[in-house]
């Protein structure tokens, strides 16, 4: 558990995969994040029309062990968010990465240089067993 990576997504080193779609980019956390922080019981989505800069928090996981921030990726716009969640959070640990937080559209063209492919990611994720 925690080690699966989807391949055709986008990475950050704080453990959110990216969806890229022109200029939106939809948003969430990857399997090793949710299986870091265990059971999720509760989260805290932004509201639609909040704008965030990249590396802002955007959304606070809450777990039976922690809390954790998610960081908006790029600037921009929030244009949706998952719904879902307020009512069952547990779906972000059931399928991560079939399970957004939010949807943004972002200020400036999007550009991925930043971000980790699949296979640079899980080279990453060796570096994380270490911690």
């Amino acid at each position: 558990m925690g080690k699966t990576v989807k391949k055709g997504l986008f990475y950050t080193k704080n453990h959110e995969w990216v969806a890229v779609d022109g200029n939106e980019v939809n948003v969430g956390i990857t399997d090793y994040a949710q299986d870091s922080l265990g059971e999720i019981v509760y989260v805290d989505l932004p509201e639609i029309d909040d704008s965030f800069d990249a590396e802002d928090e955007a959304v606070s996981i809450e777990s039976v062990k922690t809390a954790a921030p998610v960081y908006a990726p790029f600037s921009g716009t929030i244009t949706k968010v998952n719904d879902d969640l307020e009512d069952s959070p547990e779906r972000v640990n059931e399928d991560p990465y079939g399970t957004f937080l939010f949807v943004m559209k972002c200020d400036d063209e999007v550009d991925t240089d930043d971000l980790m492919n699949d296979e640079q990611y899980t080279e990453y994720l060796k570096t994380q067993e270490d911690d």
